[in-house]
């Protein structure tokens, strides 16, 4: 089972995501902003991060290059965004625009982890 990491400030779409992941037997933990992302990020040991990329104070521009900053920069981050213009640069493994259909995230997920696949494909 994998640990993801779901940053978003819109609750729907947090449930939505966790839901799905759920569903394909991750364990989810969920973060309402950047800042509280990288506390969580920093104090656990996550699989896969799926981060907002346009979030006050904190965004996913800074939550992914925290990550790429850290000890555990090797770990796949997926960008998610209704604006596309708000990528800073490529350091995102993957980026999904909003809306996104649910198996787009699910194939995603498969392809940054792919030691799991048998997994999230039960």
């Amino acid at each position: 089972m994998c640990k993801i990491l779901v940053i978003d400030d819109e609750a729907a779409i947090v449930d939505i995501v966790q839901q799905a992941l759920d569903m394909y037997g991750h364990n989810v933990e969920t973060a309402t902003n950047g800042r509280e992302g990288i506390t969580k990020f920093d104090s656990n040991c996550f699989d896969l991060v799926i981060t907002d990329i346009s979030m006050p104070d904190i965004d996913g521009n800074g939550v992914v290059e925290h990550i790429r900053g850290s000890d555990k920069k090797y770990i796949p981050v997926i960008g998610i965004s209704g604006a596309a213009w708000a990528v800073e640069d490529n350091t995102f493994d993957t980026i999904l625009e909003k809306p996104f259909p649910i198996k787009t995230l699910i194939d995603s997920v498969q392809e940054l982890l792919p030691a799991h696949q048998d997994i999230a494909a039960a």
